[in-house]
C-alpha cells in the first residue's frame, strides 16, 4: 500500500477523532489546516480550536487561517500532499487549492449524502424527525457537498439524542470510516460513486431557529428541542423573560401527565410539565437570563408560580 501525504483540514472537537485517527495509521501527516484562535469564555480570551491542539499534541505542523486563499494554497503546495481531508473545517475549498493534492480532497459528512448537504446536518436531520443519520466520505467538488460517494455509514437513532450527542458518536465512528476510505485510495481499492436521490439542504442555524413553539405537537417541539441542543440552544419566554430550555423530555410514557394547553405549565408530582399542541412535554433543566442553569421544578417552586404560559 502506498504511503501517503496527507493534509487535514478541520476545526472544533467533532473533527479531531478523525485526525487522530489518521496520525494512527502508516499515512504521514504533513500538515493541519485550522482556523485562527477564537475568543471564548467571560474573558474572550484567544483559544486554539481543538483541532489546532490536537495538532500539537502530535506533533503535525498547524496552518491557522479563516480563510483558505492564496497564501494557504502554497503554503499547503509545500508540503507536497497526495491527498487532503477535511472535516468541519468551517470554509470552502475552491480553486487551485482544490487540485494541489495528488488525489484531491475528501470530505468526512455527518450525514448520508444527498441527504442534508450543508453546514447543520445533523441539526437538520434531528428536527427533520429522521429516525436513521450517518456519516459519508465523498470526493469534494466545487459544488456544495455534491461530490462522488466513496462511503456512507447508518446510524439509526435512538428518538433521545441531542446534536451535539449524535455529532459525537458520528465524530468516532466516521473517522473510522474516514480511515478505511484513505486506506483505500492509497492501495487502489477505493471507488466513489455519484449520490442518488433528491438532495436536501441543511443551512446554518440561527437563534431563532431554536425557539421552541410550543403549539405545535409534541413530536416537532421535542425534535427541534433535539436539533438545536446544544448550539444554538433552544429557548422559550415566560413573563416576557428569556428561558433556556437545558432538557425536555418525551413525557409520553408517564400515565398521570396533565392535560394542558400549548406553553401552560404546571408542576405535577415533583414534575414539571409544559403543553404543546398535541400532549405534554416533561421540562427537566433550564437557564433563566442571567442565572445558573438549575433543575426545573427548582426554578418553578424558587419563583413561586402556581401556573404561567411559555411562548
Amino acid at each position: 500500500m502506498q504511503k501517503l501525504r496527507i493534509v487535514f483540514a478541520g476545526t472544533p472537537a467533532v473533527a479531531v477523532p478523525s485526525l487522530e485517527r489518521l496520525s494512527a495509521t502508516d499515512h504521514e501527516l504533513v500538515g493541519v489546516v485550522t482556523r485562527l484562535p477564537a475568543p471564548l469564555g467571560r474573558k474572550r480570551v484567544l483559544t486554539p480550536s481543538p483541532v489546532a491542539r490536537a495538532a500539537a499534541r502530535l506533533q503535525v505542523p498547524v496552518i491557522e487561517a479563516n480563510r483558505l486563499d492564496a497564501d494557504v494554497t502554497e503554503r499547503v503546495a509545500a508540503l507536497a500532499p497526495d491527498l487532503g481531508v477535511i472535516v468541519a473545517y468551517g470554509g470552502l475549498v475552491r480553486e487551485p487549492l482544490l487540485s494541489t493534492p495528488v488525489h484531491g480532497w475528501i470530505n468526512l459528512h455527518f450525514s448520508l449524502l444527498p441527504a442534508w448537504r450543508g453546514a447543520a446536518p445533523v441539526q437538520h436531520s434531528l428536527i427533520a424527525g429522521d429516525r436513521v443519520a450517518g456519516a459519508s466520505v465523498f470526493q469534494l467538488v466545487p459544488e456544495l457537498d455534491a461530490g462522488e460517494v466513496f462511503a456512507t455509514r447508518p446510524h439509526p437513532l435512538r428518538g433521545d439524542e441531542t446534536a451535539g450527542e449524535l455529532l459525537d458518536e458520528l465524530a468516532v465512528s466516521g473517522a473510522e470510516l474516514l480511515a478505511g476510505v484513505v486506506d483505500g485510495i492509497a492501495d487502489g481499492t477505493a471507488h466513489a460513486h455519484p449520490q442518488t436521490g433528491e438532495p436536501s439542504l441543511a443551512a446554518k442555524l440561527t437563534i431563532d431557529d431554536a425557539r421552541l413553539d410550543w403549539s405545535r405537537p409534541a413530536t416537532e417541539v421535542h425534535a427541534r428541542f433535539r436539533g438545536v441542543t446544544p448550539e444554538p440552544g433552544a429557548w422559550t419566554t415566560v413573563d416576557e423573560q428569556r428561558l433556556k430550555v437545558l432538557g425536555l423530555d418525551d413525557a409520553s410514557g408517564i400515565a398521570d401527565a396533565p392535560t394542558l394547553a400549548p406553553g401552560e405549565m404546571v408542576l405535577a408530582d415533583r414534575r414539571l410539565f409544559v403543553g404543546t399542541g398535541t400532549r405534554p412535554l416533561e421540562l427537566r433543566r433550564v437557564q433563566p437570563a442571567g442565572k445558573p442553569a438549575m433543575d426545573a421544578g427548582d426554578w418553578w417552586r424558587g419563583a413561586a408560580r402556581s401556573a404561567a404560559v411559555a411562548r
